[in-house]
């Protein structure tokens, strides 16, 4: 079993919900801290967990004593030996750092997002190449696992200015590299501000020259590289359709075919009004989903693990033989995209809503 716990304290870039900019408020803090610890007691029906994730948003700006109070309630959970992930900005302090070594964190994800002073300001960031150099040498010394978080896409931006923070990110030597176009939702800063998604070739001469560029990364789904045997555990359990509890305000789960999203609201969640939205899944919605979750990574979907899972042959399906005719999808022991579609999976990937069996 995954646990993902969403921590909704959002930088300016991201989509919020109504509690993000509350977050300096500590009595707040404090009080959404406690409703999270009721919602794990209530809900989490005792399984071992193979994976946490602490993320979306920042947990890391959380005072040190929060902090620490986030992780004690984490203990909650039964847990071995497990990929225990925490995202964080590039201004993570080393008292910070021991705090999550203590705890059994040992993997973390930083936005560094550029390095580039520009769009550094673009994005409201303030850390430097050296501010970020520092943080990775020091996590490395506390041997944690490393990701690192590129954006891509932004406005104004080069292939020129691209290869330059992707150059400057290799040499971190880090075992993970997210790459995310910047897309730019509504509800979010960038959007009322009346910013503009960059044309969409050169967003296309990008993708082409990330996956250029970390070809010595295994580029195992459309976003994500990783050096051998150190892709992200806790992700492929999105990707592969299996179940995870979501905690906290505005996450989602997936348990027992079951599909659920917590409220936004600061105030239902609170007063314990945890789930705003579930939704029993039928055959055809699950299937649908291994589809549009599967076929996300590069080798995509097992054909045999498939069988077992729904008794069903994968080429049996007909939008399936349609687009194995059409050369869209590659088949051998696994289902996968064709290399030369990745880019634009979404037109093969949209024909798998609403799918019939």
């Amino acid at each position: 079993m995954s646990i993902y716990i969403h921590i909704p304290f959002c930088s300016n870039i991201c989509s919020y919900c109504d509690f993000a900019k509350f977050y300096y408020n500590s009595n707040w803090v404090d009080n959404y801290l406690s409703s999270l610890e009721k919602e794990i007691k209530s809900n989490y029906k005792g399984e071992i967990v193979d994976t946490i994730y602490i993320g979306g948003g920042t947990p890391t700006c959380l005072d040190i004593n929060q902090l620490e109070r986030l992780l004690k309630i984490i203990n909650l959970f039964k847990k071995n030996d497990i990929e225990f992930t925490v995202e964080t900005n590039v201004d993570l302090s080393l008292d910070k750092i021991k705090l999550l070594k203590k705890y059994g964190v040992n993997r973390i994800s930083i936005g560094v997002q550029t390095v580039n002073p520009k769009y550094l300001k673009f994005l409201n960031r303030n850390h430097t190449k050296e501010d970020v150099i520092k943080l990775v040498n020091l996590l490395k010394k506390y041997n944690f696992n490393i990701n690192v978080d590129l954006i891509y896409a932004i406005p104004n931006q080069t292939l020129e200015e691209l290869k330059e923070d992707l150059d400057f990110i290799l040499n971190l030597d880090v075992n993970h590299i997210s790459t995310y176009s910047l897309i730019i939702e509504p509800h979010t800063k960038l959007y009322i501000d009346k910013i503009s998604n960059i044309d969409e070739d050169l967003d296309y001469q990008m993708y082409k020259l990330i996956n250029k560029k970390l070809n010595k990364y295994h580029h195992y789904e459309i976003s994500n590289f990783a050096k051998k045997n150190y892709e992200s555990k806790h992700n492929l359990v999105y990707w592969n359709n299996l179940n995870y509890y979501g905690f906290g305000l505005g996450a989602s789960g997936y348990i027992d075919n079951i599909r659920y999203d917590n409220t936004k609201s600061y105030n239902n969640y609170i007063n314990c009004k945890y789930v705003s939205e579930k939704h029993e899944l039928d055959l055809n919605e699950t299937i649908s989903n291994e589809f549009i979750l599967g076929l996300r990574k590069i080798d995509g979907i097992d054909v045999s693990e498939f069988y077992k899972k729904y008794n069903i042959e994968i080429t049996s399906i007909d939008i399936v033989k349609k687009m194995l005719k059409e050369n869209k999808l590659i088949l051998t022991d696994k289902l996968k995209i064709n290399p030369k579609y990745i880019y634009i999976c979404n037109t093969i990937l949209v024909n798998f809503i609403d799918l019939k069996i």
